[in-house]
């Protein structure tokens, strides 16, 4: 027998219920259909701003149909899952060029199993409630298929598209990572929220490499984020200059936005910092060896890059460092560096022998305004 209207809209507000119970800040639901977003996506990957990320351009057709991906999916639930600690040091490595700039969801333990398991909880928790010959068929999801994710977010009312392509919430910024659950419920769905981005530009203005573009795209081809994590090659040496002491991901865009002063905290202790990651020198991360890498990086998701294109990052944000010091140790490392490496550090070298050639006003003027922007919206963490 049909679910009615009263029992369909009762297990969507346990399911609401449940998601705050583990964890999550909001559950909206959305349906399947794609048309739009996929369209967009797809003149995206054609145009080549996707770089080397071939994966992107595979298995279209499930991205395009949900119900291909996992069989009578009707309804999408999204939901929120807030990471960002207290005392965030923001602006610690932004005014200190000698120590390493790491995306602030990077600092603690991969959040991909920390969120499935906790998706898989809300979803058994809420198919316990129901009726035995109510046929709930779900699938739970987190970076994990070729999935429309911020399009599912932004038509479930979890907050709109901002033009950093991350999804933005008027209360709660876009300090969160997103999870799916599809599910064979049609469940009464939530409407999208307003645009609010306005004329505001701070993103696309502070942007290290002027990687976002118009239209809320993305060149991933120069965002940092990129450079440092999916790509497996060489880092454009026109593009190494602008990343400063980025060495893993970049947050310039979330700190220049606005509505991140309404950012909420959380208290979990897997998304702190492990070994001081928040305020750790280059010259420590640098004094690493492979097997150090890969113990300390146990269970976060700085180790999937591999060392070597680790040392690769480090090498341009030591060559960005102004420290003469570290020149020896950088020649240090050549032996245990593949080709690609042993090229960054010799351009890292050259950078500090000859810093009188490098002008990097435009770069310092933009970190600058970044940390003017840090210290005004968010005191508490800067």
């Amino acid at each position: 027998m049909p679910l009615t209207d009263q029992q369909l809209e009762q297990i969507k507000q346990t399911a609401v219920r449940l998601a705050k119970e583990h964890g999550f800040q909001d559950l909206r639901v959305s349906d399947t259909d794609t048309g739009g977003y996929f369209e967009r996506f797809k003149q995206w990957v054609d145009d080549g701003y996707h770089g080397c990320m071939s994966f992107l351009e595979r298995n279209q057709e499930l991205r395009q149909n949900p119900a291909e991906l996992h069989p009578n999916t009707c309804r999408v639930l999204s939901l929120r899952f807030d990471y960002l600690n207290n005392n965030a040091s923001f602006t610690t490595p932004l005014k200190d060029k000698s120590l390493a700039n790491i995306s602030r969801y990077a600092l603690g333990r991969d959040y991909h199993k920390l969120m499935r398991k906790r998706l898989q909880r809300v979803i058994e928790d809420l198919r316990s409630t129901l009726e035995k010959d109510c046929d709930i068929d779900y699938r739970v999801l987190v970076d994990s298929a070729p999935v429309l994710e911020t399009a599912f977010a932004e038509k479930s009312g979890l907050g709109w598209k901002g033009k950093h392509t991350l999804i933005l919430n008027k209360d709660a910024g876009s300090w969160f990572f997103l999870g799916e659950i599809f599910i064979n419920l049609p469940l009464s769905i939530d409407e999208p929220v307003e645009d609010l981005c306005g004329s505001c530009s701070s993103c696309i203005n502070l942007c290290p490499t002027d990687a976002i573009i118009d239209d809320k795209k993305i060149d991933a081809r120069r965002c940092i984020s990129y450079l440092t994590i999916e790509n497996q090659e060489a880092i454009p040496i026109e593009l190494r200059p602008l990343m400063g002491n980025r060495i893993y991901g970049c947050d310039d865009c979330q700190l220049a936005c606005p509505y991140n002063r309404f950012a909420n905290h959380t208290n979990i202790e897997d998304f702190s910092a492990r070994h001081d990651l928040h305020k750790v020198s280059l010259a420590t991360l640098w004094s690493w060896d492979e097997p150090t890498f890969l113990n300390n990086f146990q269970g976060s998701p700085i180790r999937r890059i591999g060392y070597q294109n680790w040392l690769r990052n480090l090498a341009v944000a030591i060559g960005n460092s102004n420290q003469h010091e570290m020149i020896e140790p950088l020649k240090a490392k050549y032996e245990e560096a593949n080709e690609m490496v042993r090229e960054h550090i010799d351009w890292a070298v050259q950078q500090l022998t000859n810093p009188e050639n490098i002008d990097r006003t435009a770069t310092d003027k933009k970190t600058q305004k970044l940390i003017h922007c840090v210290t005004v919206m968010l005191p508490d963490d800067a």
